[in-house]
């Protein structure tokens, strides 16, 4: 209930700022940039792919192919983006696919969380790549200490996680999975603590995972850049660059809110101004980064599902 609450008044939120800064001119805005929405969705499957490799080496599991993790990761976010499952459920459900794909419950589930910590913590180097820049072009706004203060607590959120997984919480993760046999049949999670501490030892690993997520993060650039280009008001690569690591962090601030609506609109308004950008193109360009969303994350909603009707078939 709490979830869709916070959908609805993000919705109204989205639909307030249209509606303040001129829905016609924004819509034709997104028209223009039509042209740029499928090559926006090949750009953004290029950064799943990046992190299905990072995901994949974390796993350490050979015997499944990346296009293999290329669709969870597909299925990950669509759950996540397009349902109110409070970024919980698109990982419970590739665990699940994954398992029934043979790899072992304690390494899907170790691997998977090893994952999401590394997600989080390269967002860290990339907004602050993005800050850095931000103060080379000379530019201080007055809301950048909230997105440092902002920062800080990510990085402490990070910090106490990864410690909460050397302490012991994967054993309690594990009594709580135990519980979901319902859903996870053929679930065996044990050594489920030994598996992510083994995964955590490897710091060479560790950096080739971070820095296919940090590539991830920064193929965003592309579509800035080639959204704002088919709109007329085109920006440098260091002024795109900019714009998605800070539009990002406030996205991912936002992360109890399904889709961060109305909240993404407001980053693109706030980072794009200072570069030029008006308010209703700065929400045109958040209306082409949603339609792509829509498109890939409607896809992976319709993997997720024939996916799901396979194993029931195959379900002895």
């Amino acid at each position: 209930m709490i979830k869709v609450s916070a959908a609805a008044i993000g919705a109204l939120l989205l639909v307030a700022l249209l509606v303040w800064f001129g829905g016609q001119s924004i819509g034709t805005d997104v028209l223009r940039a039509g042209w740029a929405i499928p090559a926006n969705c090949l750009i953004h499957l290029c950064q799943l792919f990046c992190a299905a490799c990072a995901w994949r080496l974390l796993i350490g599991d050979w015997s499944v192919s990346r296009f293999a993790f290329l669709r969870w990761r597909v299925i990950r976010e669509a759950i996540n983006s397009l349902l109110p499952v409070a970024q919980i459920g698109g990982p419970l459900a590739a665990i699940r696919l994954m398992m029934r794909s043979g790899i072992p419950g304690a390494v899907a589930v170790a691997g998977t969380t090893l994952d999401l910590t590394v997600e989080a913590a390269t967002q860290l180097p990339f907004t602050f790549a993005g800050i850095g820049l931000l103060n080379h072009e000379g530019i201080t706004p007055h809301w950048l200490p909230w997105v440092e203060g902002g920062l800080a607590a990510l990085a402490l959120g990070v910090f106490l996680f990864v410690l909460a997984q050397r302490a012991g919480v994967m054993r309690l993760i594990g009594r709580l999975l135990d519980r979901l046999k319902r859903f996870f049949p053929r679930l065996s999670i044990d050594g489920l603590q030994e598996e992510i501490l083994r995964m955590q030892r490897d710091p060479v690993l560790l950096a080739k995972a971070a820095s296919l997520q940090f590539l991830s993060w920064s193929g965003g650039t592309a579509e800035v850049m080639l959204a704002l280009t088919a709109m007329g008001h085109p920006v440098t690569i260091p002024h795109a660059f900019i714009i998605e690591s800070l539009a990002m962090a406030v996205r991912s601030a936002a992360f109890a809110m399904p889709g961060a609506l109305g909240v993404q609109e407001g980053g693109f308004i706030l980072v794009g101004g200072l570069f030029g950008i008006g308010p209703d193109t700065a929400l045109a360009l958040s209306m082409v980064k949603r339609l792509r969303e829509l498109i890939i994350g409607g896809a992976g909603l319709i993997l997720w599902q024939w996916s799901e009707l396979t194993l029931w078939r195959e379900k002895p």
